[in-house]
């Protein structure tokens, strides 16, 4: 039996992501942040303050990824860590003034990139969309919450 990319939920998954992060890219490059920081400024725009092990958790990545993430944003101006003073091994992830200037410019341009990709579907097929995305992640990684 042949392998149709075009029956597959992960090729087809895995595709849409790759044009979704590029659009992405293209629409925040003028904000000089790439897309890995742009989900990781999202968390910490819902809440300032994040531990790295929080960050690691929330956006299912690997511990090096973010790290590395995070030292790139340091770098960039976005973050500064500062000691958590609930556990002295962490560190406590805090938004810059320059971080928090770009949440409306930086979600409105990933709000448009959402709005070309659904365009040609319904309200209600839009809806669908969605849920039915929820409900795959959640069957794949069902500690992952849905909301997030």
């Amino acid at each position: 039996m042949e392998f149709d990319k075009s029956k597959s939920a992960g090729y087809l998954t895995n595709h849409l992501a790759r044009l979704f992060a590029s659009e992405l890219q293209n629409a925040i490059r003028h904000l000089e942040i790439a897309p890995a920081q742009f989900m990781t400024l999202l968390e910490l725009w819902r809440e300032d303050g994040l531990t790295q092990k929080a960050l690691v958790k929330r956006l299912d990545v690997e511990q090096a990824t973010m790290a590395n993430t995070l030292t790139r944003m340091e770098r960039d101006g976005l973050i500064r860590r500062k000691p958590n003073p609930a556990d002295a091994r962490s560190q406590q992830v805090w938004l810059t003034p320059r971080a928090k200037k770009l949440e409306q410019p930086a979600t409105a341009a990933a709000g448009s990139i959402n709005a070309l990709a659904l365009a040609d579907l319904s309200d209600a097929e839009q809806t669908q969309f969605l849920d039915m995305m929820r409900r795959v992640i959640a069957t794949l990684h069902p500690e992952t919450d849905s909301d997030q």
